[in-house]
């Protein structure tokens, strides 16, 4: 690996794992879809790409859990299928999130981001320790490799590069 590919979160398959076809590698990625997951992966054509996974932020049986965490900054991750190169390009965008009472409103950020973000969010509470000092206790972690890492393992298991785009078309 290259220091341009560690920029970019460019991975590559295990060396004689075969190529599956570009369908295979498109209803792979979809099958990642499940009611358990925070994230689902859709259809990204209005986006300009071939498929878009997020969080679900706005999923009505999760919503509960998004309001509770209060999270500020979710992503998406757009990603190209390239059969003739047998890769995945792929980029995040990044959007603020603000809380009107219950009704999460998305907006882009105004810190555009491209290429491969890394978003962790964690909560802690001060309370009492046993020894009678103050001690922080983390009440709450999200981390966006929940969502990235099994698209990408997903991709390199059939034998396709996961190649992270900073600049130029997806």
């Amino acid at each position: 690996m290259g220091l341009f590919d560690k920029l970019t979160g460019t991975k590559r398959p295990a060396d004689g794992v075969a190529p599956r076809s570009a369908a295979e590698v498109h209803m792979a990625l979809l099958g990642l879809n499940s009611p358990d997951v925070p994230y689902v992966i859709r259809d990204g054509r209005e986006e300009g790409a071939d498929l878009v996974a997020e969080w679900r932020i706005l999923d009505p049986a999760w919503q509960t859990f998004f309001i509770r965490t209060q999270v500020s900054r979710v992503f998406q991750v757009r990603m190209r299928l390239v059969p003739e190169k047998h890769e995945v390009r792929s980029f995040d965008q990044e959007y603020e999130v603000t809380w009107v009472g219950d009704t999460p409103c998305l907006a882009i950020a105004a810190e555009a981001q491209r290429g491969q973000v890394q978003t962790v969010s964690k909560r802690w509470t001060l309370g009492g320790g046993e020894d009678g000092g103050l001690e922080a206790t983390e009440t709450f972690s999200f981390d966006s490799s929940a969502l990235k890492t099994p698209l990408q393992d997903t991709v390199l298991s059939a034998g396709w590069t996961w190649r992270g785009v900073i600049t130029g078309k997806l």
